[in-house]
């Protein structure tokens, strides 16, 4: 038995789904045993999304230009991020495949959509702005005062976190649980610590002036760019249109049908095969049950951990860059937004909340670079497994000796090209990327979503979701070009 589903990919194999509990292996999935198994690929998320957007941009774009204007561009954002991550779990979900394997199910077929895929996440994150960025923050942490313009010794320690990278996967027995264990640390530590910071520091006048700010309609604040707004836009919460290259995590949580279709396994972990092609669920009215049950383990996933955690993880950061500004009388620049709240603050109260913030600051960059350095390895990783016999042959139906060979390819080019430009710039530029992507892949996963099997089926209120999306992040993008290639469509 088979279930159709697109064009030039093999049909879904169809067996029953699994039960939360059978996957996890505990007898009870309740409160504790979400926390400590369920939660996952939302942390994985998290991780990156408190990162670029959420200590470079947005504290850049407030530090220069306040909250009004900016802050709804926040929030709108936050939210349609997570409705679009949400219709991308939903397909990992019901049928075991990455979304990059899954793009290639809609017409024309896979030969144009996983290549174009592959190709549109390394080029928008091959930047490296977030490593070059974290390399500042170790710098300054290690010498105790900020880099010079132009020195080498922040990228030599950007490479060396690139190189922690590759360590922390291969050290594990499977990569996703690795990283979500990491995040756990990091995402925990970096949240209460600007808490405490924020709640000693800043009045509680700019906490009300951020919190207002989100909910706050009004034009974008004059002065501002195309390419600044747009970088906001894309890099608040995740990646805009490009969040579907985490979303593969679910597989690899073992969420619905990704327990069936396998994991990327650790150099510590035991060798598993990942099935070329996905498999789903029959509908009748057991199956119905169990995938009302993995639906809304999405949701708490995505609205109660990664929502949440985005707009905590802006709010902190922002409001912290708004006290730092009036502290010290001065803006932030695209070349010291990564410590320039740490300068302000060691000024005013000394040089332990001087190395405090630092810490927070590279903790923040690293969690970004942990998870977009290993997402580009895996997305090419699953599409090239999934797209050629020939590989999987070679491999001997193990990923790891392909994920690992390109994992050093892609380190050592990114050690080149953060060379190129400063990390700001290069950041600013992947986000403006990530709304490429919102151009695209609403209308794959309404393609491929509508032709689930009827009960993983979205309704048509999701799609009208996404259509925002495209016309939302979109519109930044086709400004960001323009003002690429001359003229802003629209100034401010």
């Amino acid at each position: 038995m088979s279930h159709p589903l697109g064009v030039s990919r093999p049909d879904l194999e169809v067996t029953d789904l699994p039960t939360p509990e059978e996957v996890f292996k505990v007898p009870r999935l309740g409160v504790k045993e979400l926390i400590k198994f369920a939660v996952g690929p939302s942390l994985i998320a998290l991780g990156i999304s408190i990162g670029s957007g959420e200590w470079l941009l947005g504290p850049l774009s407030v530090g220069q230009f306040g909250f009004v204007g900016v802050g709804w561009v926040i929030l709108v954002s936050a939210v349609l991020q997570t409705f679009f991550n949400v219709e991308c779990a939903r397909y990992v979900t019901a049928t075991g495949e990455a979304p990059v394997v899954g793009w290639g199910r809609v017409p024309p077929g896979w030969k144009l959509w996983i290549p174009l895929s592959v190709f549109v996440v390394i080029f928008a994150f091959i930047a490296g702005g977030w490593a070059a960025s974290a390399g500042q923050g170790v710098y300054a942490l290690v010498h105790g005062e900020i880099a010079p313009a132009g020195a080498e010794e922040p990228r030599l320690w950007a490479i060396a976190l690139l190189v922690l990278v590759f360590l922390i996967t291969a050290a594990a027995r499977r990569i996703s649980r690795a990283l979500e264990l990491a995040n756990w640390v990091m995402v925990g530590g970096i949240l209460i610590a600007l808490l405490l910071v924020d709640l000693l520091v800043v009045p509680w006048e700019l906490w009300w002036e951020g919190i207002r700010g989100f909910f706050t309609p009004a034009a974008p604040p004059p002065g501002i760019t195309a390419t600044q707004l747009g970088g906001l836009a894309g890099f608040t919460a995740l990646a805009s249109g490009l969040n579907w290259y985490v979303m593969g995590h679910y597989r690899d949580k073992g969420y619905g049908m990704g327990h069936r279709a396998g994991f990327i396994a650790g150099l510590r972990g035991d060798r598993r095969e990942i099935l070329a092609s996905g498999v789903t669920f029959p509908d009748d009215e057991r199956n119905r049950g169990l995938w009302r049950r993995w639906y809304r383990l999405i949701m708490v996933d995505m609205w109660g951990v990664f929502f949440v955690g985005a707009m905590l993880g802006m709010l902190l950061p922002t409001i912290l860059m708004a006290h730092a500004v009036n502290l010290s009388g001065e803006q932030p620049t695209r070349a010291n937004v990564p410590t320039f709240v740490a300068a302000a603050l060691g000024d005013e109260y000394g040089q332990t909340i001087f190395f405090i913030a630092l810490a927070v600051g590279v903790l923040i960059l690293f969690s970004t670079q942990l998870g977009i350095f290993e997402a580009m390895v895996r997305v090419a990783t699953d599409a090239a497994h999934a797209t050629s016999p020939r590989l999987r042959r070679l491999v001997e139906g193990d990923p790891r000796r392909f994920y690992y060979p390109f994992m050093i390819l892609l380190l050592v080019v990114i050690s080149i090209v953060i060379h190129l430009s400063l990390p700001v710039a290069l950041v600013e530029w992947s986000a403006n990327m990530s709304n490429l992507g919102a151009l695209i892949y609403p209308f794959l996963l309404m393609y491929l979503n509508s032709r689930l099997p009827r009960p993983a089926r979205a309704r048509w209120w999701h799609h009208v979701i996404l259509a925002l999306n495209f016309l939302f992040f979109g519109f930044f993008f086709v400004n960001f070009i323009a003002d690429f290639v001359g003229e802003p469509l629209v100034t401010f």
